[in-house]
This record gives structure tokens, sequence and C-alpha cells, in this order.
């Protein structure tokens, strides 16, 4: 038998299930972006392109991502929240939201930590195979983006797989500044229901059938591919 409470909060569980799938989505594919930057950029010859980017990943990786969130919300948000031309601007009601700063905490998050794999793995792809294909005539662009990458990413599918799952717990930290994600619903539903473990039970639960499905579909994507190479 469904727990009555389950029933009445049965929509707020799911729009918290929602926001905490859009936070991920978001900034999965933002942070990727970002961290195919940063992974050029570490291997750049340019010393400041490189210096400049080997400092954004140190301070990323070296402050817990809570610091981060209360630092962009309470300290950026706060300052935003001092100029009335900003408060009277179309952007005012993203920059009060606390689910933007959530979003760009671990955007860079994902940048500094994905970029610092993708550079691990471009340096593990064998010479042989990038020096074949620019003995086809391919440019250095075309090498990187039809050889190199594609090669390096599909080395560390298995690692990305497991950045997604990281990214999927930290999205939790979102409910620490308001924003109601699904750690946030079951917090409410503690507080109005005095129901202490079961909300949390039952979100963990959640939890652990998005990590399984994150991980599924990584090991489906990486056969795939290895039977493409196959062939």
């Amino acid at each position: 038998m469904t727990p009555s409470w389950i029933l009445d909060y049965a929509g707020l569980l799911l729009n918290g299930l929602g926001t905490t799938l859009l936070l991920l989505l978001i900034s999965a594919v933002l942070g990727f972006v970002l961290a195919l930057g940063v992974a050029l950029a570490r291997m750049s010859r340019n010393p400041l392109i490189a210096g400049l980017s080997l400092g954004y990943t140190s301070v990323i990786r070296g402050t817990p991502l809570l610091v981060q969130i209360y630092i962009f919300y309470y300290g950026v948000g706060s300052l935003f929240a001092q100029f009335p031309l900003i408060r009277g601007s179309f952007l005012w009601p993203y920059l009060r939201d606390g689910f933007w700063y959530i979003v760009l905490a671990l955007v860079l998050s994902v940048g500094a930590y994905v970029g610092e794999v993708i550079r691990g793995g471009m340096k593990s792809v064998p010479r042989g195979e990038l020096e074949a294909a620019a003995a086809f005539g391919m440019r250095k662009r075309l090498v990187l983006m039809r050889v190199w990458l594609p090669r390096a990413i599909r080395l560390l599918l298995p690692t990305l797989a497991g950045e997604t799952v990281l990214l999927l717990k930290s999205t939790a930290l979102a409910s620490t500044v308001a924003v109601v994600d699904l750690l946030g619903a079951a917090n409410v539903v503690r507080a109005q229901t005095f129901q202490i473990y079961q909300p949390l039970l039952l979100v963990a639960g959640i939890y652990i059938c998005l990590t399984f499905m994150i991980e599924a579909g990584a090991a489906r994507v990486e056969r795939r591919s290895m039977f493409r190479r196959a062939n």
C-alpha cells in the first residue's frame, strides 16, 4: 500500500525530480563544452593560455563546490541586488533565482574536472593514429575533430559516466540555496509531515535508479562504439 504522504506530495516530488534532471542536463552539456575548451587550453603551446587554464582548474578543483555555490549565490547575487539598473533589467528574474547560480557552479566544476579527464584521454591516444591521419592529408583541426577527440572520448566513456554520476549527486546541493530539487522537495515533505527517514529513503532510491540508467546508457554506447570499430 502506498503511504499517504507520497500521494499527497507526488506533484512536489515530481517537480523536484524535474528540477534535478534539468540541472543535470544543462550542467552536463554546457560543462562538457567548457571542458573541451579547458582540455585544449591546457595542452596549448601558448604559456599564457596554458597558465590561465591551469589556474582555473586549480582554483575550482581546490575549493569545495558548496563554498563556490555560496560565493555565487550569497556573494555575487547580493552584489547584483545592490544595483538598481540590474534589478530593473530583464535579467533580474534570472539573477535572483538560485537555480542559475547552481547551474553556473556546476558548469564550472564540470569544466575543471572533466577538462582534466579529457586532457588525459587525449594524451593517451597513440601518436601513430594522429600521424596516420596527418599522412592522409588531414589538417590539424580536421585531425582533432575526426580522430583525436572522438578516439579520446571513446577511451574515456566509463570515466565520463562516473563523472556524470558525480554531477547527479552534486545537484543535491541546490537545496542549500532554496532551490526545490529532489532533495529539497523531500525536505519540504519532512518538515510538513514529520516523516524523518521515509522521504530520504525514497529520494535515495530515485538517485540509485538514475545512476543505474546513466551507467547502463554509457555501457550501451561503449558496446556500440566497440562493435562499429570492430566492423
